[in-house]
C-alpha cells in the first residue's frame, strides 16, 4: 500500500469503524468538495451536493481499495453527484420549457449582475465533461493525471477536453454583444 496522506489515513481508519476518524475526514475534506460542487453546478446547490457526496462516500467506504488518495476518491464521487444534478436540471429545464412554450434560448438566459454570475454562466455553456476537466485542472490545479483519475478516463481525453473548453471559452468571450442565445447554446457538443 502506498504512503498515505492525513486525510487518507483518516478515511482508512473510518473504513475500519472509527467514527471519530470519519468525522475528522469529512471535516478535512468538506471545503474542497463544496468548492468543486459550487464550481461545477452553483453555490446555492453546493451544500446539498457536498452532503450527498459524503452520504455516498460513507456508504461506499467499505469498498474503497486505496489505489488512490481519499481526496481523489471523494472528488470523483463529488463529480458524479454534480453530473447527476446537471443532467437532472437539464431534463427539468427541457420539460419546463415544453410546458411553458418558451424557447430554449429564453430558458437559458441568466441575468448578469455580478462577475461570479458571468463566470458561472460562461462555464455553464461548456459540455459537462469539458466543464469538469477545465474546472479541475484550471481552477483546482489538479494535474491532468489526477483529473483523469477523478473522471475515470484517459489522460489524453482530459487534455482534449481542456483544450476544447479553452477554445470555446475564448470564442464565447470574443462573441459580439447582443448575439442570440441560440449561438451560445451551440457550444454544447460532445467531448
Amino acid at each position: 500500500m502506498p504512503a498515505m496522506d492525513e486525510a487518507t489515513l483518516q478515511a482508512r481508519a473510518a473504513q475500519l469503524g472509527d467514527r471519530d476518524a470519519l468525522d475528522a475526514w469529512v471535516r478535512a475534506s468538506y471545503r474542497e468538495v463544496w468548492r468543486l460542487c459550487a464550481a461545477l453546478v452553483d453555490e446555492q446547490a453546493a451544500e446539498d451536493l457536498a452532503q450527498e457526496t459524503f452520504v455516498r462516500a460513507t456508504r461506499a467506504l467499505g469498498g474503497f481499495r486505496w489505489q488512490s488518495s481519499a481526496r481523489t476518491w471523494v472528488l470523483a464521487i463529488a463529480r458524479h453527484v454534480c453530473m447527476d444534478e446537471l443532467r437532472a436540471r437539464s431534463r427539468r429545464r427541457r420539460r419546463d420549457t415544453r410546458i411553458a412554450g418558451a424557447t430554449v434560448e429564453e430558458a437559458l438566459t441568466v441575468p448578469d449582475t455580478h462577475g461570479d454570475v458571468a463566470a458561472h454562466e460562461l462555464l455553464s455553456l461548456l459540455d459537462p465533461d469539458r466543464r469538469v476537466a477545465f474546472v479541475l485542472t484550471q481552477m483546482f490545479r489538479f494535474s491532468y493525471e489526477q483529473t483523469a483519475s477523478i473522471c475515470d478516463c484517459p489522460v489524453g481525453t482530459i487534455r482534449s477536453r481542456v483544450a476544447r473548453a479553452r477554445e470555446e471559452l475564448v470564442a464565447a468571450l470574443e462573441e459580439p454583444p447582443g448575439r442570440s442565445g441560440r449561438d451560445r447554446v451551440s457550444l454544447r457538443s460532445s467531448a
